[in-house]
């Protein structure tokens, strides 16, 4: 195949993802969160969209209290919900322990795979195990992250989302520890150099004003973000402490869960990503064709795909293909030329989109029970090379990937296509959703 040398995998080190340990670490006045003037403070605390204050004691995993407190911040006011830690930390289907931490990737992979959220009251925290067998009670069906340090669009996310998880460095390691960083009489955090960030935490609020001079350490302005931290309520303010806008971490690592969702309105979800974006993978220029091909498991209609833009600005087509053929009539004949056109669009941020077509409930989008049906994506990246994002082992010991779950191809210019799972190693981070209406 004449594009085949210009393949190549690309490392989801997302430039700001880390692996986080953790033994270290007023109403709004305006109608549009997306375009009113942004107050000199909010506080999430004072409109009932803080949740409550955990604690992660001795573990790492402070990545899994952060992104279910943001989680619990998005379903606040309306609804107040404890999830449960131990579960995303212990179910998650990645081979690392609850003493070396994690990321927010992982967090991404457990929540959009629906492996969870549960409830704290199903499998409380701490105890080391965790029950096999548990339903999620929420489907989260879109993350966006938020642009490094774009400090606008972080508030107007707060504003929006309830919470926004971001990450810092800390050489702190619990409530009672101290820090040159840290200015315990003001709960006052700051940390200016090149260490990369080990710990999240979830900013709730903002303060413009909060002086410069109650910093350790010299800052360049007043301004923090309120952040809520794992560390119990004997740390900072009551288990919140302030960050300054010139740390050098805070804001860099950014993911809001925008989209949640009762069970219900989508009744199969088809997927062979469980680890989430692990790498990304393409043909050297910012476009590339995707598709997976799944078996229908009962009649159903095909309600929606999802999957990630692995950059900001990212465009797309959507197209499906009924009664799909065997590999060979899709790699050596013209099998996708039967799709159907979906819908397209364009996303601004880089995350993970749910698109649903559910307007579009015409008769060849009703699947019979036992039909492989292909769901196929041309997407365009603008700056990368690799727009495709992909499951595979990157042999670091931290996951384990079947291989066999998945049915991938992957295109240049969607003419020729290359089965994934044998020619790359990995899966594609494709999924379908069906329902029965």
């Amino acid at each position: 195949m004449k594009n085949k040398t210009r393949f190549a995998f690309f490392l989801a080190v997302l430039s700001t993802a880390a692996v986080l340990a953790g033994d270290y670490f007023v109403p709004l006045q305006t109608d549009n969160p997306d375009t009113g003037q942004l107050p000199a403070v909010y506080d999430g605390r004072k409109n009932g969209r803080a949740p409550a204050v955990k604690n992660q004691g001795s573990l790492g995993t402070c990545w899994a209290f952060a992104s279910l407190q943001a989680l619990e911040a998005r379903l606040l006011p309306e609804e107040e919900l404890d999830l449960s830690e131990d579960h995303m930390s212990l179910n998650n289907g990645f081979c690392i322990p609850q003493e070396e931490g994690g990321e927010y990737t992982m967090s991404m992979a457990y929540l959009l795979s629906w492996q969870g959220p549960v409830l704290e009251s199903d499998d409380p925290y701490g105890d080391g195990t965790s029950p096999q067998g548990l339903k999620a009670v929420k489907h989260v069906q879109e993350i966006q992250m938020i642009p490094g340090k774009d400090y606008e669009k972080i508030k107007r996310a707060v504003l929006r989302y309830g919470g926004v998880q971001s990450s810092l460095y800390t050489a702190m390691n619990g409530d009672r520890s101290k820090s040159a960083s840290y200015n315990e009489s003001a709960s006052a955090y700051c940390y200016i150099g090149s260490e990369p960030p080990n710990h999240d935490s979830v900013i709730i609020g903002w303060d413009d004003g909060f002086s410069k001079d109650n910093f350790n350490v010299p800052v360049n302005g007043d301004g923090a973000f309120i952040c809520m931290n794992s560390w119990g309520d004997g740390f900072g303010d009551q288990g919140f402490f302030y960050v300054s806008y010139y740390d050098s971490n805070i804001g860099m690592n950014n993911i809001v869960y925008s989209e949640i969702e009762d069970p219900g309105r989508y009744d199969r979800i088809y997927q062979s990503d469980l680890r989430g974006w692990v790498g990304q993978l393409g043909y050297g220029n910012d476009t590339a064709w995707f598709s997976n091909v799944y078996k229908a498991e009962e009649s159903q209609y095909l309600k929606a795909v999802g999957f990630y833009a692995t950059a900001p600005g990212t465009s797309y087509e959507i197209y499906a293909v009924r009664q799909t053929g065997k590999e060979s009539d899709i790699t050596e004949g013209k099998e996708f030329d039967r799709k159907i056109f979906l819908t397209d669009g364009r996303f601004e941020n880089s995350g993970y989109y749910t698109v649903s077509f559910d307007k579009k409930t015409k008769k060849e989008l009703k699947l019979k029970k036992g039909e492989r049906f292909a769901v196929i994506v041309k997407i365009t990246t603008p700056d990368t090379v690799h727009p495709a994002a992909i499951e595979y082992d990157a042999g670091d010991g931290r996951t384990f990937v079947d291989l066999s779950d998945g049915e991938g191809y992957i295109s240049a210019e969607g003419r020729v296509w290359e089965r994934v799972e044998e020619k790359q190693n990995c899966n594609l981070c494709l999924k379908a959703y069906t329902a029965a209406q």
